[in-house]
């Protein structure tokens, strides 16, 4: 196949492009910056623009465009930035899509399992609804902004995923700290975190490439959600240090501001329903083999 990415520059995004290299794929790169080589073309998704043609040969488009969430401490500017970074990446590409000539093709678009709130200590998949919140909203604004693309008969999957362990992200917080033996649950630490090897995410991406009966949301995440306090105990055992200093919900609104209520103290106890019914099978299918993996302590 031959399969568009954008975003390709992220965690997710530059381990997936030479796994679909890998597996005999063509990719092409949609990047904002000049063009640096026959694989890359540019567009321009906060101006909507996207030329219909450099998609008529693309089989699938996979779309992980977008600003980190916490990156940066929440405020009114920010916030309207990151949710128009998501719409307008996936309208762009959703009305390429439509307006390419007409032929069978898919679009992998990014989502999270933002979209289902706090759910406590309950289980949710993807039969669950939407949830109260600015992710929440942020999700379900961001999955419909693909509605072009299903329009024109675009195979579409949302793909929800949850907390990634690889050389970055939350981990690229959380093993400093740990490695210095100042770590602990955050907040209450009874919050649920569903986790998702950077490993499992890139093979689930490409099961959901080859499988064309999968359609609609799928949860990327692994098959058992820890709370914070148990994987952030996995996370020093791995790492031989001691994870007994909580960080409380105060200090981490003072560091982090609003981000902290839904993105760290608010939990979801995803179940990747989608992906066990369709016979995908995990490397990683418990928290310590991910982060032993993540963290290179797995040999």
């Amino acid at each position: 196949m031959q399969i568009a990415i954008t975003g390709s520059s992220g965690l997710i995004g530059s381990a997936l492009v030479p796994a679909l290299r890998d597996d005999g794929h063509t990719v092409l790169r949609l990047v904002r910056r000049p063009p640096g080589g026959a694989d890359e073309v540019r567009w321009d998704p906060a101006r909507r623009e996207l030329d219909p043609a450099v998609l008529a040969d693309v089989d699938a488009v996979v779309n992980l465009a977008g600003l980190g969430i916490g990156d940066r401490r929440w405020t009114a500017q920010r916030k309207r930035a990151v949710l128009d970074s998501r719409i307008d990446a996936t309208v762009t590409v959703s009305e390429a899509l439509a307006a390419a000539a007409a032929r069978p093709r898919t679009l992998l678009s990014s989502s999270a399992i933002g979209w289902y709130g706090d759910t406590g200590a309950t289980p949710v998949d993807e039969s669950a609804p939407s949830g109260a919140g600015f992710l929440a909203e942020i999700c379900r604004r961001w999955e419909a902004s693909t509605t072009a693309a299903e329009q024109a008969g675009v195979r579409v999957a949302h793909l929800r995923t949850g907390l990634v362990c690889g050389n970055g992200g939350i981990l690229g917080k959380l093993v400093p700290l740990t490695k210095l033996g100042v770590a602990g649950p955050l907040g209450s630490g009874r919050q649920y975190w569903s986790w998702i090897s950077l490993v499992d995410e890139v093979d689930a991406i490409r099961h959901v490439l080859a499988h064309d009966t999968i359609t609609g949301p799928v949860n990327l995440t692994g098959p058992e959600p820890l709370t914070n306090r148990d994987f952030t105990r996995v996370l020093g055992r791995v790492l031989h240090r001691p994870t007994v200093f909580p960080v409380p919900r105060i200090a981490l609104r003072v560091v982090v501001g609003e981000f902290a209520d839904e993105g760290i103290v608010a939990g979801q106890r995803v179940l990747p329903t989608v992906l066990r019914e369709t016979g995908y099978r995990f490397r990683h299918d418990t928290a310590e083999k991910a982060l032993r993996w993540a963290t290179g302590r797995d040999r």
